[in-house]
Order: C-alpha cells, then sequence, then structure tokens
C-alpha cells in the first residue's frame, strides 16, 4: 500500500522558524498535533518541530525558553516520502531514524501533507485486521 492511500484528505499544519515557542506550543495543542514543518510559505521545508523537540530545549534552558523561537530548536535536516512511497518503505525509514513524523512531498518537493507513526500503525493493525478477515473467511467457506 502506498502512502497516497494514508494522507487522502489530510492536512498539514505549518509554523514559520521565527515563531515562538509558546506559538508553538499553542499551535501543537490548537491542531492537536505532534510535529509542525516549519515553513516560510506552507510549500518550502526548512525543517520540523515536534512537542519532543520542546521537551528535549527545556534542561538548564527554562529561563531562556521564554525568548526562544522555533528556529532555535527545530530539526533542519528533514526526512521526507513520496505519495508513492509504500507504508513498508515509510515504516523502516521511520523505525531506523527513530523518527514519528515524516513530511509527504510533491516531485517538485513542495510539501503535500504529513505522515505521522500513528497513522503508519493504524493503517498496517486494518491490513492486518483485513487479512485475517479474509483468511477466516476463506477457511469457513472451505470446512
Amino acid at each position: 500500500m502506498k502512502i497516497s492511500s494514508i494522507i487522502a484528505g489530510k492536512r498539514v499544519e505549518t509554523i514559520s522558524a521565527g515563531a515562538s515557542i509558546h506559538d508553538l506550543v499553542s499551535a501543537l495543542n490548537t491542531h492537536h498535533v505532534g510535529a509542525l514543518v516549519v515553513s516560510s510559505d506552507g510549500k518550502s521545508i526548512d525543517g520540523i518541530v515536534s512537542e519532543r523537540d520542546v521537551v528535549r530545549s527545556m534542561p538548564g534552558k527554562l529561563d531562556e525558553l521564554i525568548g526562544m523561537h522555533v528556529r532555535d530548536i527545530m530539526t533542519a535536516d528533514v526526512h521526507t516520502c513520496t505519495p508513492d512511497t509504500t507504508v513498508s518503505e515509510l515504516m523502516i525509514m521511520m523505525t531506523e531514524l527513530r523518527i514519528r513524523h515524516v513530511p509527504v512531498v510533491d516531485a517538485a518537493g513542495d510539501l503535500i501533507s504529513i505522515v505521522s507513526i500513528g497513522d503508519v500503525v493504524k493503517n498496517h493493525v486494518s491490513e492486518i485486521d483485513s487479512e485475517r478477515t479474509a483468511l477466516r473467511d476463506y477457511v469457513a467457506g472451505n470446512a
């Protein structure tokens, strides 16, 4: 199965690199997401920032956090996939790189969506359930 089936109708939320950490935390909460793509125009990818990035920036810097910006804590080296990437390929990438969110880009490299580990797991469980049902029906039909 391809990623295109997971992202159908799914929006991706973005934030600018100059946004404050307060704005970041508010956006994560408002959109009920674990990560935002950092983009100046909603198409190009400047980075990605997650809840984990916020937490990891806190030790020893709590006093500084209020004056920090997204650019100070974001991950600039972003791994992406395309709608034609298979779910299996994405699972391998996410596992090997230990990442939980992967932006989806088109052939020109423009941002079109994002896939989370939750999306991938939900899809995988659905596929396993469909296979189980098909096998049960097959066995029941041959009994």
